[in-house]
């Protein structure tokens, strides 16, 4: 018996545990500008549904060529955008491939295009939220100022490029510590098998494990930049930002003394 209430005892308390994790990350997107539903507490707010995932995912007959789970929008075609490397940047040595990855869900918002209630499925099932089609803005239907980026991305962070220059040059044998580039004014980065496929990102809290917290980097096949095809790591809009984070600008970390930025650059 005593056997039995410690196990109940402890599945309680993992169980709670995970409720926990789980209402302090609705909790927090709840609490961010990405939270577009009536309840939202940024500036622009829609009437026509209190949910909050809605605008980005969706449970059912997403748009199966995004790389980001369920996405709710359909993603703009990747080449009507015009990247950064087309400014001919000397000090630019990473190969810059197509819009894609994560960077393109991003910009099916960012870029301007469409309204951010253009989703591929309402929300509800029709009879929920019946009004969903009448709802109206408190604010704008599309991202104004900074976060307005466009399709012009000349003036913005390279997205869809390879890391510190790509062309890796070497993997630590167990699969999980540095990986040099050629680039030397790039911080390694780390690499993990999960599931047979590769994850990479540069260690921000010194701990060597992948956390919310680092910089994501994104696997894309070499071919995307005319290569072979090895899978390697790409800057992504993603990489920086957390959009579930509640931070102001979604950073992954605070920006202060450009910790952000040098992060990834060493100067």
């Amino acid at each position: 018996m005593k056997n039995i209430f410690f196990k109940t005892t402890a599945l309680a308390i993992l169980g709670g545990s995970l409720f926990a994790a789980s209402t302090l990350a609705i909790a927090g997107i709840a609490n961010t500008k990405h939270n577009l539903g009536s309840a939202g507490t940024g500036d622009n707010k829609y009437s026509g549904t209190a949910e909050i995932c809605v605008f980005c995912h969706t449970p059912h007959g997403s748009d199966t060529s995004a790389t980001v789970p369920l996405w709710n929008k359909s993603l703009p075609a990747a080449n009507t955008f015009t990247t950064y490397d087309t400014l001919g940047t000397t000090t630019l040595d990473g190969a810059t491939a197509n819009v894609g990855s994560v960077s393109v869900a991003c910009l099916s918002c960012h870029d301007g295009a469409q309204a951010m209630d253009t989703v591929i499925n309402q929300p509800g099932s029709g009879s929920v939220v019946a009004s969903y089609g009448a709802g109206s803005w408190t604010g704008n239907s599309t991202p104004q100022g900074i976060a307005a980026i466009g399709k012009d991305l000349t003036n913005d962070h390279p997205v869809g490029i390879q890391y510190a220059g790509g062309g890796l040059i070497s993997t630590d044998a167990n699969d999980t510590t540095h990986s040099t580039f050629n680039d030397p004014d790039f911080k390694a980065a780390y690499k993990k098998e999960i599931n047979t496929k590769p994850v990479w990102w540069v260690d921000t809290g010194g701990a060597g494990v992948r956390e919310k917290t680092d910089m994501q980097l994104y696997s894309r096949p070499s071919t995307d930049v005319g290569g072979g095809a090895t899978t390697e790591p790409f800057v992504e809009c993603a990489s920086c930002h957390d959009p579930h984070s509640e931070n102001t600008t979604f950073l992954r970390i605070s920006n202060n003394n450009s910790a952000v930025c040098l992060a990834c650059h060493t100067k």
